[in-house]
């Protein structure tokens, strides 16, 4: 029998808020003291969790989507394919078939229907999951080809390739769209991580509207807290939401960031806040 991982999601309503300071210094400090961890990045446009837990990449495995191949000798030019795809990744136009494979979301209807069995399916990259480990940590990351716009299907690979128990961290993507619904489902918490100021704000409420449809518990760590207002500390008040941490902008830190060196370990200091932020969202999912 597996065992279930706790699966602890991190996701901020825009890039640049911290979301992988944070993310992988949790994974750091808490694998540092014994704990079974995984980090997995599905931030796939442009996971860089990578540079500053150095892992070692052991698999590259990749991962497509079957599109629709038509052999035009046996197609009769019904369009009923075209008529089946939602996406208009496939279009009959008088005598001819066109194709559209970054339209195409694989679902093989257009095969399906089609009377003559004049569509066949081929596979079309979307990009490469890679896994590895960083020291005792478990590594995944997913890295969209570029050009490709559809994130869903490789974040997919990158979730289901979490190990069996332990804890996971899952790096998602900034925003509130498809693919960071699919990095944020099924997870155990969401740690919101924002910033206090009017964008932070409005894109902090965005987030917690999508974490609180799919039901699921969460919490806030305000980042560079002592800039802005206290515009998002109100805010979680009135909503009942708890404010987990809040780390101050510390030029030291944005230092160490820059150099890719985790906080955790090139400040001593931040070890402390970071076990203490490990602390409370465990507290939140362990019985």
């Amino acid at each position: 029998m597996k065992d279930t991982p706790i699966t602890i999601a991190i996701a901020s309503g825009k890039g640049g808020t911290g979301k992988t300071f944070v993310a992988t210094n949790l994974a750091a400090l808490l694998a540092g003291r014994g704990e079974q961890v995984a980090y997995l990045d599905c931030d796939v446009e442009e996971p860089n969790g990578h540079v500053f837990l150095q892992p070692v990449i052991e698999q590259v495995k990749t991962v497509g989507v079957p599109v629709p191949e038509v052999e035009l000798a046996k197609c009769t030019f019904c369009g009923k394919c075209g008529e089946i795809c939602q996406y208009r990744a496939i279009v009959v136009i008088k005598d001819s078939v066109l194709v559209f494979p970054e339209l195409c979301n694989g679902c093989g209807g257009c095969a399906r229907v089609c009377p003559e069995e004049a569509i066949s399916e081929v596979p079309h990259e979307l990009g490469v999951v890679d896994s590895g480990s960083a020291e005792t940590i478990g590594f995944v990351q997913g890295r969209l080809k570029v050009g490709e716009a559809r994130a869903v299907p490789l974040i997919r690979e990158v979730r289901g390739s979490a190990p069996d128990g332990g804890v996971v961290f899952v790096d998602a993507p900034p925003g509130t769209s498809c693919p960071v619904i699919e990095s944020v489902k099924r997870a155990d918490f969401v740690l919101l991580v924002t910033e206090p100021t009017p964008f932070g704000l409005s894109d902090l409420r965005m987030t917690v509207g999508m974490v609180r449809t799919l039901n699921l518990p969460l919490a806030v760590v305000v980042n560079r807290a002592d800039v802005g207002d206290d515009c998002v500390k109100r805010y979680c008040e009135d909503e009942g939401i708890g404010v987990l941490a809040e780390i101050p902008d510390d030029r030291a830190v944005a230092e160490a960031y820059s150099c890719g060196e985790l906080a955790v370990r090139a400040l001593p200091e931040y070890e402390r806040v970071f076990a203490e932020l490990n602390e409370r969202i465990l507290e939140q999912v362990r019985p």
